[in-house]
């Protein structure tokens, strides 16, 4: 034994059994002082963590109903940076990247704008999903609050609704968050409307003839919306009105361009900046056309869990049970009201802006692609949608490469997904498929890795494209993007020479 470990001693509470016997009591995180905080009414309410759009919709639609609510700005390296002096060792890249941006923010609040830290911990509040996993998702708001109290702000308040809960969630005159029906039904308008533009803005934005054009016309039409959801008008007319705007953007959709689904862990695969080293905009630079991962595939899957832990439940009946189970009668109609109204909303802002060729996912088609390979009870992380997200994109021909990233180390994704793909690849020989990792930093390798597996996607997409004639007339409705035809074709420009060709 060296010199160092010698002169280690074991601490003198180590095997004090005085616990024994004691009534056992449940752990709170309190402040060390009594803090007096801002009445209900003065009290802000900080979000983020979705798109830069929904974050923003988001923003505008909660105040629309009387919420004091704030989005933060999107993360960035900073906020990585800020995670990690405050944070603990070997948490994920989403835990240092929102902790971290939370934490920028106040010390902002503190350090530019000239309030206390006193005042931030009395007026100001986070608010974020909770639930539970096999990952560190868990253990966010205890990390949140370790971060926040070493950054000199002890006490801040940290209050979160359960992502997996539905819109009935309980709710008192001392809590926080007003979480009612109301509430969780303005949220979700406002994400699948964010989810419409963004799906669209995607399929438009690497055909645009001007730079810019397509994120200025966005701009515009949040603008009309969070104008709409402020003075209560109709969502579905002013997104209607919304397709003047998109149909000014000048398109050249003739372009063979690589179509690639990228999917992956909730957050890595869906936020759009320096968490995934901005993948997005980094694959339309490259020459690509990215498909997305809204945010109302997780309401989906949510819902589908839900409804299949329901069917087993109603399976395990014994003799001595009531014939009838009306609590589960109950449960089963919230559930088809609740995915009745979200693909309801969902089409019909599509359909008013002009998305038109986007399908809401099937899933119990997805499940049964993948039951094969990943057992449905499994439910951490994405659960089995990353492995039947691969399978329906081979069978169905909707995309020349499929990234699922994710953060280093994501137990869900990298251990287990992962290893799946690996079967599924071996199965599907013709799958272009990358698993990549973020991490804060290396930037270089990741961007090594897309572009290699974007050269064989861009390779597919030319041949696909040079399987048909170009027309000598071209029809006008091609540049227009409320055109989108229907057919087995995976790349854009394939699908409009594929329509115009029959």
């Amino acid at each position: 034994m060296s010199a160092t470990c010698s002169t280690v001693k074991m601490s003198d509470k180590n095997g004090n059994l005085d616990f024994i016997g004691q009534e056992a009591t449940q752990w709170s995180d309190v402040p060390k002082e009594p803090i007096k905080y801002a009445p209900k009414k003065e009290t802000i309410m900080l979000v983020g963590g979705l798109t830069i759009l929904q974050d923003k919709l988001i923003e505008t639609a909660l105040e629309s109903i009387g919420e004091n609510f704030v989005a933060l700005p999107n993360p960035d390296f900073a906020s990585f940076q800020t995670g990690k002096a405050y944070g603990n060792r070997g948490q994920c890249n989403p835990t240092y990247f929102t902790v971290g941006n939370l934490v920028k923010y106040l010390q902002t609040l503190r350090d530019e704008k000239g309030l206390s830290a006193e005042e931030i911990v009395q007026k100001y509040v986070f608010v974020t999903a909770g639930g539970c996993g096999p990952c560190r998702f868990g253990m966010y708001i205890t990390e949140y609050k370790k971060a926040l109290r070493d950054a000199g702000f002890d006490g801040f308040r940290i209050t979160s609704f359960e992502h997996d809960k539905g819109i009935f969630q309980k709710s008192d005159e001392e809590s926080l968050l007003n979480l009612s029906p109301k509430f969780f039904i303005t949220l979700i308008k406002a994400v699948l409307i964010g989810d419409v533009m963004n799906l669209l803005g995607y399929k438009m934005r690497p055909y645009e003839l001007e730079v810019g054009a397509t994120d200025k016309a966005m701009e515009e039409c949040r603008l009309l919306v969070s104008a709409a959801f402020t003075n209560k008008k109709n969502l579905t007319k002013t997104l209607w009105n919304c397709r003047k705007i998109l149909e000014k953007v000048e398109l050249n959709r003739l372009q063979p361009k690589a179509k690639v689904l990228v999917m992956g862990e909730f957050w890595a695969a869906m936020t759009e900046g320096d968490g995934n080293y901005n993948l997005h905009r980094f694959l339309e630079a490259e020459g690509a056309e990215c498909i997305p991962q809204p945010i109302m595939n997780r309401l989906m899957l949510s819902i589908w869990e839900a409804e299949r832990k329901l069917h087993k439940k109603e399976e395990l009946t014994v003799e001595t049970d009531k014939k009838v189970d009306f609590s589960s009668v109950k449960s089963r109609l919230l559930i088809k009201l609740a995915k009745s109204a979200v693909k309801v909303h969902f089409s019909m802002y599509a359909k008013a802006l002009g998305l038109h060729d986007y399908e809401i996912p099937n899933m119990e088609k997805l499940a049964a692609l993948s039951e094969e390979y990943y057992t449905l009870d499994c439910e951490g992380g994405e659960g089995h949608l990353e492995v039947a997200h691969l399978i329906e994109s081979v069978k169905d021909n909707l995309s020349h490469l499929t990234i699922s990233v994710k953060p280093f180390g994501c137990m869900p994704s990298s251990a287990v997904s992962d290893g799946v793909q690996s079967l599924v690849t071996s199965r599907f020989p013709e799958a272009n498929f990358l698993a990549i990792e973020t991490s804060g930093e290396g930037a270089a390798n990741f961007y090594s890795r897309v572009q290699m597996a974007l050269f064989k996607a861009k390779q597919s997409a030319k041949e696909e494209f040079e399987m048909f004639d170009m027309p000598t007339n071209i029809p006008e409705k091609a540049h227009n993007y409320l055109y989108q035809p229907h057919n087995f074709q995976a790349g854009s420009a394939a699908k409009l020479l594929k329509s115009f060709s029959s």
